[in-house]
């Protein structure tokens, strides 16, 4: 059986204390690399490595772009920053967001899963909305063991919940024995569950890798009827494994619950701009309104008072709507979903 020494993490909010739990039961003498991403905010200074190097005697370090991988270290995802797996060495790149998220679990997983194939182990932890879920898709054709963390002991379940219903997922544990799996894979390897597809048959498409821009003119199917939340552009819908994600000719990426979560996060941001042009107007309004009485013009002066009225009813509708009912439950800006 071939061994999997090749570890890649993903985890978004609660995910930190789980994956010190992963990261501190590794022995010194472990033979593996360990990759992670995490959601943290562009602005969280890269404490990350520093605070899971407190856990391990294992070396921990935020990756750098260019370098080699070595045995028995563990490379961290800087903030606002992909990593991914290139030619035995490290990608570092400010690429097009994917999922609403730089660092973005799906571009470490699949790269991974292209470059090592079956010697790969990717492990889903706590975290919102669904990111990883495709790339963990990638590890299983390729040959690889999907792990993910028990959905009850997660802090925040989406994920692991999400990796559970749309990948054949070899084994849901506690963090606390996925240590114990690590070590057994990197020293004699795991049993995996489901058939491994042909190797040509995983991410096809060198830009979901790369996170490069791509020419409209160089895609062959037609656009969806779908704009880009971050640039307006148009997106393709992309089919993998009989399940739909999108991407746009400039490299960002969705799942079909990060886009109706970002299209969700647009629609907000609307209804309250529009919240502050009504009351605005309102304002205005009401000037004039003082100002033409004073001047004697009381018809139009009553006009303008009934203008600012309608404008604050309308204004104060939309408010209560949103605030009764918030139109995106889950944020997915990075800013909104720290994990360390």
């Amino acid at each position: 059986m071939a061994v999997q020494d090749i570890v890649v993490v993903g985890g978004s909010a609660g995910a930190l204390e789980a994956l010190m739990t992963v990261v501190g039961g590794l022995p010194g003498n472990f033979s593996g690399q360990m990759f992670v991403v995490l959601h943290t905010s562009p602005h969280s200074g890269g404490s990350l490595a520093a605070i899971l190097q407190r856990t391990t005697s294992l070396a921990v370090s935020l990756a750098v772009d260019e370098e080699k991988i070595e045995r028995g270290h563990i490379y961290v995802a800087p903030p606002d920053h992909h990593l991914t797996l290139v030619d035995g060495k490290l990608s570092v790149v400010r690429g097009p967001r994917e999922n609403g998220f730089r660092p973005a679990v799906d571009p470490l997983f699949r790269s991974a899963a292209k470059a090592y194939g079956g010697r790969v182990i990717g492990i889903i932890l706590s975290g919102a909305m669904d990111d990883g879920t495709f790339g963990l898709v990638a590890v299983k054709e390729a040959g690889g063991i999907a792990i993910v963390q028990h959905p009850y002991e997660a802090f925040v379940s989406s994920m692991p919940v999400s990796a559970i219903q749309n990948v054949e997922v070899d084994h849901i544990v506690r963090v606390a024995d996925i240590p114990q799996l690590l070590i057994s894979g990197a020293a004699q390897g795991l049993q995996r569950k489901g058939a491994t597809k042909k190797s040509g048959d995983v991410d096809p498409t060198q830009r979901d890798i790369t996170l490069d821009a791509v020419g409209p003119d160089t895609i062959g199917q037609p656009p969806s009827k779908f704009v880009c939340p971050d640039c307006g552009g148009s997106l393709w819908e992309v089919d993998e494994s009989g399940r739909t994600r999108f991407r746009c000719f400039t490299g960002h990426g969705y799942t079909a619950d990060t886009l109706l979560a970002a299209q969700n996060g647009k629609l907000e941001h609307a209804l309250w701009s529009a919240v502050r042009v009504l009351m605005e107007r309102a304002a205005l309004h009401r000037q004039l309104a003082e100002r033409t009485g004073n001047r004697g013009m009381i018809t139009t002066a009553e006009k303008y008072q009934d203008q600012a009225d309608q404008e604050e009813k309308h204004a104060n509708i939309i408010r209560k709507m949103l605030a009764a009912s918030p139109v995106m439950a889950e944020p997915i800006s990075p800013e909104g979903d720290e994990a360390a």
